[in-house]
């Protein structure tokens, strides 16, 4: 038998029946990516399997250092083929880590590459890859479309003309639905060039902080005009501090003027920002989700050589969470403006407390069901073990049969195996239930669950 069969982490007979009769064939809903859409735009046909694969990839750069392959094979200027072999020599090192079985789905799913990827067979497997790559012409979109994808949000900044967006959409050729994401982070620590800039696309003057917000809501509108359904926002610290008018006008003037900001002052403008924000996104019905927890960039030496997202980012520790999250949610529910909210917490010590506290904002005249969501298992807790804990969390405080699914969170073209990586734990995790007597043995509620964790949730969900 080959290590990934079709069984593979499906351990009792339940999850293999709600497995293969119900999920597996699903389509894909991958709400939250960082694919690029110039690539998707220009149906990009890659040079060879190291760049479909490794390029970008810092979850796979990240395990390379830490088995001793050299940066000039991570992300300098070695060969592809070195690189290549530098990864399969990491790869068969990575027992345990979700990295191994992703590696092995991903070659058996687009390449049908059985054979374990290590120090022995690389140089075939490598060879087969790119034979299949250039024979079958696998490129972006036709990597998509295997991968039975319905709909793609990327991540893009307030500055993004958003014109690949626009190509995709006149694509006919193309059926998969990509749209931009609005991701502001830039404007939590605002730089005089940033406000300059804003100004220059929209036209406007940013004299102070209601007009600077016109400028945001004016682009806003312009990714909703280009189908946009999500905004996300990428958090150090969950903060939430209460500044008067006076306050925030001071503190933009500072900004603006490109003159240095307290950090006490910085979280009375993110508290009014990430407020403001979302009375925006309720109005337009979008979804907004909340990334916080990650240190970024922390190796100042890989940082200054090879730039940021390289793989030298770590979990913060934050105290005050519970206070915090519960303020934000409050101060835009409390006047009707909560949008449908995401939150996701890198590190896994929060998941009672987010999920405890997004249990308190379910309220809604509109019928949504799980309005506001604990979020899939994120970045380290993509794992099994992750997963694990995030389901039975959200099932203890809420409602698992609304959650919402899977999610990529990916730079690669062959990431969606993630998804499926996702199914069969889920449908094991469920059948474990079912057959230890805690969950009843009752098919239409099984598949009811399966079909709304897997992928009706996430339809309904972002209007799909």
């Amino acid at each position: 038998m080959t290590f990934i069969h079709e069984d593979f982490m499906l351990q009792n007979e339940t999850a293999k029946t709600l497995y293969h009769q119900i999920a597996k064939d699903l389509p894909i809903i991958d709400y939250h990516c960082h694919l690029d859409p110039k690539e998707i735009a220009e149906d990009h046909a890659f040079e060879d399997i190291s760049e479909l694969w490794l390029a970008g990839d810092h979850y796979k750069w990240r395990a390379m250092r830490a088995n001793g392959a050299s940066e000039e094979l991570i992300t300098g200027n070695g060969s592809s083929r070195d690189k290549f072999k530098a990864w399969a020599e990491t790869a068969e090192m990575s027992l345990g880590n979700p990295l191994f079985h992703w590696t092995q789905l991903e070659l058996k799913e687009y390449f049908g590459i059985e054979e374990l990827l290590g120090s022995d067979k690389w140089e075939q497997i490598y060879n087969e890859a790119n034979r299949q790559l250039k024979e079958e012409n696998m490129t972006a979109q036709s990597l998509i479309r295997k991968s039975n994808v319905e709909f793609i949000g990327t991540t893009d900044t307030p500055f993004d003309s958003l014109e690949y967006h626009k190509q995709i959409a006149d694509d006919e050729a193309f059926d998969v639905k990509v749209a931009p994401s609005f991701r502001p982070d830039e404007l939590y620590d605002l730089s005089a060039e940033d406000v300059s800039r804003l100004e220059e696309l929209t036209g406007k003057q940013a004299a102070d902080y209601g007009s600077f917000l016109n400028i945001i809501e004016d682009r806003i509108d312009h990714f909703d005009r280009h189908g946009a359904l999500i905004s996300d926002h990428g958090i150090t610290e969950l903060l939430y501090e209460e500044g008067s008018d006076e306050d925030i006008e001071r503190i933009f003037a500072s900004f603006k003027a490109g003159e240095s900001v307290s950090d006490a002052d910085k979280a009375k403008w993110m508290t009014r920002l990430l407020v403001d924000l979302g009375k925006l996104y309720h109005e337009r019905g979008w979804v907004m989700q909340i990334h916080f927890g990650a240190i970024r960039n922390t190796n100042t030496r890989l940082f200054e050589q090879a730039g940021a997202n390289v793989g030298v980012d770590s979990i913060y520790d934050q105290t005050k969470v519970a206070v915090h999250l519960n303020r934000l949610l409050d101060a835009m529910d409390k006047e009707g403006k909560l949008p449908k909210t995401i939150v996701y917490n890198l590190n896994p010590e929060h998941n009672h407390i987010v999920a405890s506290a997004v249990a308190n904002f379910q309220s809604n005249e509109e019928g949504i069901k799980g309005k506001v969501q604990f979020g899939a298992g994120w970045w380290f807790n993509d794992t099994e073990q992750g997963m694990l804990r995030q389901m039975e969390t959200l099932a203890d405080h809420g409602l698992l049969m609304h959650f919402v699914g899977m999610l990529t969170d990916s730079r690669s073209f062959v990431s969606y195996p993630r998804h499926d990586y996702f199914r069969r734990i889920f449908c094991n995790f469920v059948g474990e239930q079912v057959e230890s007597g805690k969950f009843p043995d009752k098919p239409a509620l099984l598949k009811q669950l399966v079909e709304n964790v897997c992928y009706k949730n996430a339809k309904r969900y972002f209007r799909k």
